[in-house]
């Protein structure tokens, strides 16, 4: 099983670009989850709505052109699919979370909050963190074979950005933000490529306006998690950094998993 996650920065645009085609002719994923589409269904092309190899589910934001998420699912899996928005007990008007039921698995796809924007933000991504950490928690206890994947907006170690130094006062390299994913992981959900990785330098986002990825001045915001107890299932995972159509690269995950 392939899955595939990529903050396209725009649905349409990458659509119009000839790069949402490209990589799924190159990578072909079995799930592909989408972050930051901004865009609502009936916006979107017949081919981002109702693609002859996919079943297509989006949970969009309710303000125009922002945020959301979505996951294409082959027609090739032999199972039902249930598709999940939000989370309990949270209000996600935002679109921030997509996800499906695949048998005894589940698997979810995020947007995190940035968290730059105004102290109310800050704050407010802090309490995301925090909602979604007891989340999945729950899933798991409650018999969920849980993968999660996507834009977490931090970068967790001085390794996952280019200058880290001259960031240490950056919002997604703050301690607040970094000590959260070090609690994930104390949770026994496992960064999948740094686990497997972890003398490796890789970015997964570069800021366009100084054409920093052309320098590969990057950080590394984007992420597989899964639960520990399943870590011996991955095969693989690989940053598609050489992929273009957004200031995000995909990240696939190979996983043996049962139905």
């Amino acid at each position: 099983m392939k899955i595939a996650s990529w903050n396209v920065n725009g649905i349409r645009a990458v659509e119009r670009k000839g790069d949402l085609d490209v990589f799924l002719q190159r990578c072909r994923p079995d799930i592909l989850f989408l972050q930051e589409i901004k865009a609502t269904p009936e916006k979107l092309s017949t081919e981002m709505t109702a693609h002859p190899d996919f079943l297509q589910f989006y949970h969009p934001a309710e303000k125009p052109g922002y945020a959301g998420t979505g996951v294409w699912v082959s027609k090739k899996i032999p199972m039902e699919v249930t598709f999940v928005t939000g989370m309990d007990g949270f209000e996600d008007t935002e679109g921030r979370i997509s996800r499906i039921d695949l048998g005894e698995w589940t698997i979810l796809g995020i947007y995190f909050p940035n968290g730059g924007k105004s102290e109310d933000a800050w704050h407010g991504k802090l309490v995301f963190y925090e909602h979604f950490l007891r989340h999945i928690d729950t899933l798991r206890k409650n018999g969920r074979q849980v993968i999660w994947c996507g834009d977490v907006n931090c970068a967790h170690e001085p390794i996952d950005l280019a200058r880290p130094k001259e960031n240490m006062e950056s919002i997604g390299f703050l301690p607040e933000e970094r000590e959260w994913v070090s609690k994930v992981i104390d949770h026994s959900w496992e960064d999948s490529f740094r686990s497997r990785n972890p003398d490796t330098v890789v970015y997964s986002w570069w800021h366009v306006l100084s054409g920093a990825r052309s320098r590969n001045i990057g950080w590394r915001i984007d992420y597989f998690f899964v639960d520990s107890k399943f870590s011996n299932l991955i095969s693989g995972i690989t940053y598609l950094t050489a992929q273009m159509g957004s200031d995000h690269c995909p990240v696939l995950l190979d996983i043996k998993m049962q139905f």
